[in-house]
């Protein structure tokens, strides 16, 4: 599997899983309705996962332009990859969103308020307010990408040889967007990956969905400037630290 097919593999796995769960707790007449925020962030944490499980050994997983980002400021990955893997994340992510509105098509029929069946899609403001919307994605992202940059393997202890964890090494990652999510998500959803907001959005943009409501385009920015912000953020001070 070439990097770029991991990627849009990863990041559509991504989007499948975490678009799903949230179709499953806000649509209406699925066994998972009204399932609440605690169901949210944990189907999240679960989907980044498995999506990095799958696309790590191909492309190390990136599944998130903002981290594809942060990786190349702070002299992690080349710039010349940056286009094709950011590229890629946006077709997996429009994928997922695809794939969901599939799986999930009899409850958006039967679900009347269009803001809801957005929701599936793209990420809006618990409360409008620019300056806090911005800085929660510039901070959320941040976390995310400033820990991705001080992962480290395992060793065994005084021999210093590395200890390969398999699938097991994904977990992390998932942890601190779990954890994002429970403290920082309520105010903006948490995009804190601007494939996540943008491509999905795009998708319910042109999707026939009964009784849509806008896609908001005059929100869309922040979800994707905040976030590459974060990154950008988070490598500078990795590079200042070290």
């Amino acid at each position: 599997m070439t990097p770029f097919v991991a990627e849009i593999i990863g990041t559509a796995l991504l989007l499948t899983l975490g678009c799903g769960v949230v179709a499953n707790t806000v649509l209406q007449k699925t066994f998972g309705n009204g399932g609440g925020w605690i169901v949210i962030t944990t189907g999240w944490a679960m989907a980044v996962y498995m999506g990095v499980v799958v696309a790590a050994p191909y492309s190390g997983a990136h599944i998130n332009p903002a981290v594809t980002i942060g990786l190349a400021v702070a002299g992690k990955f080349s710039w010349s990859l940056v286009g094709p893997y950011i590229l890629a994340q946006f077709i997996g992510a429009m994928i997922g969103a695809f794939l969901v509105w599939i799986t999930h098509k009899p409850h958006f029929d039967c679900t009347v308020d269009g803001d809801t069946k957005k929701a599936v899609f793209c990420n809006k403001p618990a409360i409008p307010h620019l300056f806090s919307n911005i800085m929660t994605e510039i901070i959320g992202t941040f976390i995310l990408v400033f820990s991705v940059l001080y992962f480290t393997d395992a060793t065994i202890e005084d021999s210093g040889s590395l200890v390969g964890l398999g699938s097991l090494g994904a977990l992390p990652v998932a942890f601190v967007v779990w954890g994002i999510g429970l403290c920082l998500g309520g105010a903006t959803g948490y995009a804190i990956n601007p494939a996540r907001d943008l491509g999905p959005r795009i998708v319910h943009a042109l999707l026939p969905i009964k009784e849509k409501a806008s896609s908001d385009w005059g929100y869309s920015w922040i979800p994707v400037v905040g976030p590459v912000l974060g990154a950008v953020f988070a490598a500078l001070l990795m590079l200042g630290l070290s």
